[in-house]
């Protein structure tokens, strides 16, 4: 086993610890924060509801940017790194990441009415989740456009050979 084996191999495993970790989180915490914000302000009647679709609605894509970042870390482990593949899940986690930030960018006035009633600033998990996801989109699309510049000067220096 060679030590880039080893490092992909240990990020695939942070990659499943970290699929568990928000899975508890939604089996958990999520309908006990929704249940928690509709009985603060149960004149409003699809608090809960809302919190459901941010919090739900964001470990989607989630899901869905953890399958793609576990299939770039396969192509890396079968020396496909510099492919159209790479290129793709790259922009698939770019993409994921901006519908997150999203979600919860809709979802700021929803943290915003829990905020007021609560100590602690609950509203500023919605900035962090915010900012977390715009820097992943942001890196994924820096790396995005080296691999595909490398791409391109790799299949130029193919041609000219």
């Amino acid at each position: 086993m060679n030590v880039k084996r080893g490092s992909t191999t240990f990020l695939k495993v942070i990659i499943f610890l970290a699929g568990i970790a928000v899975l508890a989180l939604c089996i958990f915490l999520v309908p006990n924060m929704a249940n928690f914000a509709s009985n603060l302000y149960p004149n409003i009647a699809p608090m809960k509801y809302l919190i459901f679709i941010v919090m739900y609605g964001s470990a989607a894509p989630f899901y869905f940017a953890l399958y793609q970042a576990f299939n770039l870390l396969r192509y890396i482990d079968e020396n496909k790194a510099f492919s159209e593949l790479s290129v793709k899940a790259l922009k698939n986690i770019k993409c994921c990441a901006i519908i997150i930030s999203g979600l919860y960018v809709l979802g700021l006035p929803l943290f915003h009415f829990i905020a007021k009633k609560v100590d602690p600033p609950i509203g500023i998990m919605g900035f962090i989740i915010i900012f977390a996801s715009l820097i992943i989109a942001v890196f994924a699309a820096i790396l995005q456009r080296l691999l595909q510049e490398a791409i391109n000067i790799k299949s130029e220096n193919d041609l000219t050979v």
